[in-house]
């Protein structure tokens, strides 16, 4: 962008050369770069910028995640919906209001203010942005974590994973029946779950102080109760 004041550049986790595209990226401010290449691999791959200093703009959001289908696409699902974690550095204490300046020593102390699901506090938890699905459906997740420092224990309170495709290959057997996956920084997984019971379910990393620390979403299942699968009365009550 000509009004930048940086010189930027991208780190595509799916592309085979030289700094997966940070190389042929590196762009000042007001120029112009290109590149092309082919997906070799199917899988959920994690871009971001490959600029110094890296880790202070992946801190910034400069993070995302391509997917790479299989020939023939993946099994359809009801839901798909796209995750990425990430941690914020502040000078501010938590909760501060209005604008909060960056901490780069914090970065390297790797002593974050605040972890978030989609670059904010909450953003998973308002009416507009929580994920939503009906009883009998299959959701699929795509999970990523940005960083840069903190490795995800991804799990949903309340909810199994049918199937989990670990650390994002689609050319391995997804595992089945688990309960919480782990995903590091710059890495990505996809889980698919069956909803069986309606409800709020709350979607956290089960290093679950940073629950307080801002890393929080909110899935909402409606339909009817199977009182087979979950009863919250007490029998005789």
């Amino acid at each position: 962008m000509p009004d930048s004041l940086n010189v930027h550049s991208t780190d595509l986790h799916v592309v085979t050369g030289p700094g997966g595209g940070a190389v042929a990226t590196q762009t000042i401010p007001g120029g112009e770069t290109g590149f092309s290449f082919t997906a070799l691999k199917p899988g959920l791959y994690v871009y971001h910028c490959a600029t110094p200093s890296v880790a202070s703009h992946i801190a910034n959001g400069m993070y995302g995640m391509i997917l790479v289908e299989p020939e023939g696409g993946l099994p359809p699902v009801d839901r798909e919906f796209y995750l990425m974690q990430g941690e914020i550095y502040t000078v501010q204490d938590f909760g501060a209001s209005g604008y909060v300046d960056f901490d780069y020593e914090a970065l390297l102390d790797e002593n974050p203010e605040y972890f978030v699901f989609n670059g904010a506090v909450g953003a998973l938890t308002t009416d507009e942005f929580a994920l939503r699905a009906n009883v009998g459906e299959t959701v699929r997740i795509f999970f990523g974590v940005g960083g840069p420092n903190f490795m995800s224990s991804f799990h949903i309170i309340g909810e199994i994973f049918d199937r989990v495709y670990d650390q994002a290959s689609l050319a391995s057997t997804p595992s089945s029946d688990v309960q919480t996956t782990i995903v590091p920084p710059g890495g990505a997984a996809i889980v698919e779950l069956n909803v069986d019971y309606p409800g709020r379910y709350i979607i956290v990393d089960h290093a679950l102080s940073r629950l307080e620390r801002g890393l929080a979403g909110f899935l909402y299942v409606e339909g009817e109760a199977d009182l087979n699968i979950f009863n919250p009365e007490l029998a005789g009550n």
